[in-house]
């Protein structure tokens, strides 16, 4: 193809491709496993372009392409789990769930749709479910739109959804944390934020576990153990994360509350963890996922080294 159409393509693709990414993300649950099939998607696009003929809208085009192109990324992977879901896993298929930077959706609902609960919530679902619960509920597709993505029936996207959404709600708490967090003014929520900075700073147990709901959950993915319960965290906590001295630098993550955090290893502070919390109306932390892994720091923007 000529480089007038190479732009004709770019100038049809670049409006839709950050929510094709974060379409990617629900999908896969790992915003590396998201480039890559958006990626793929996309050349796929750029292939098909002479055959697309205006019948469906560029949005539906497109969205069906990523969504087949993750379809068949799931085929050949293990789902993606939180620690806290290890157990559901076939023994040694295990892959971790990774946060995503909030830049990846705009605006409250996106917000809504990429936070910690509902993307693992999501993973448990059939991949065929999983794809109809997005398209439908997070992206508005009518269910005549999603069967001809999905090459099925209006009637087959109609139960799938309601299959799938039976599955999701079991998994979800009460309220999302976009909701919560509507609840809290930028000084309150500035307060716990920082609160909770200085008492990992400091390196105080008992105030680290003063801000836990009495059965939250504490995991560092990819380690396989996690723990349920204020005490014993409290336990955990002097024998693990706490029995070397940490940085906390807040950030934002799915939508939620977040902090890149940085370890003293002889002498030197470097990059440990992206550190994920759920808080509950009552401000209190309802969970804590630090996702120890140094190479997602560039994703949020973040140095190796405190600054």
């Amino acid at each position: 193809m000529s480089t007038a159409a190479y732009a004709d393509y770019e100038a049809l693709v670049e409006p839709h491709r950050r929510e094709l990414h974060a379409h990617c993300y629900r999908m896969l649950g790992s915003v590396q496993d998201a480039e890559d099939a958006l990626q793929d998607a996309l050349l796929r696009a750029w292939k098909a372009l002479d055959r697309f003929e205006g019948r469906s809208s560029t949005r539906s085009w497109l969205y069906r392409i990523a969504t087949n192109t993750c379809l068949d990324a799931i085929a050949r992977r293990p789902k993606r789990v939180l620690p806290i879901d290890y157990d559901d896993a076939p023994a040694g298929e295990t892959m971790w769930l990774e946060p995503c930077p909030d830049a990846l959706a705009e605006g409250y609902e996106q917000r809504e749709s990429i936070e910690l609960a509902f993307i693992a919530a999501l993973q448990h679902l059939p991949a065929n479910q999983r794809a109809v619960l997005i398209l439908r509920e997070v992206l508005n597709f009518s269910a005549k739109e999603v069967a001809g993505m999905l090459d099925t029936t209006p009637a087959s996207v109609n139960s799938a959804m309601q299959r799938a959404r039976v599955s999701v709600d079991e998994r979800l708490p009460e309220r999302s944390q976009q909701q919560t967090l509507a609840t809290l003014d930028d000084d309150e929520i500035r307060a716990l934020v920082e609160r909770y900075m200085e008492a990992w700073d400091r390196g105080d147990v008992d105030a680290v576990v003063e801000m836990l709901a009495e059965e939250a959950t504490f995991s560092m993915p990819p380690n396989a153990q996690w723990y349920r319960g204020r005490e014993a965290i409290r336990t955990f906590l002097p024998t693990g994360p706490l029995s070397i001295p940490r940085i906390f630098v807040p950030t934002r993550a799915n939508g939620q509350l977040a902090f890149g955090t940085y370890k003293l290893i002889d002498g030197e502070w470097v990059a440990n963890a992206i550190h994920v919390i759920t808080i509950d109306g009552k401000r209190e932390i309802t969970d804590a996922v630090a996702f120890l892994d140094a190479s997602l720091f560039a994703r949020f923007g973040l140095p190796l080294t405190p600054t």
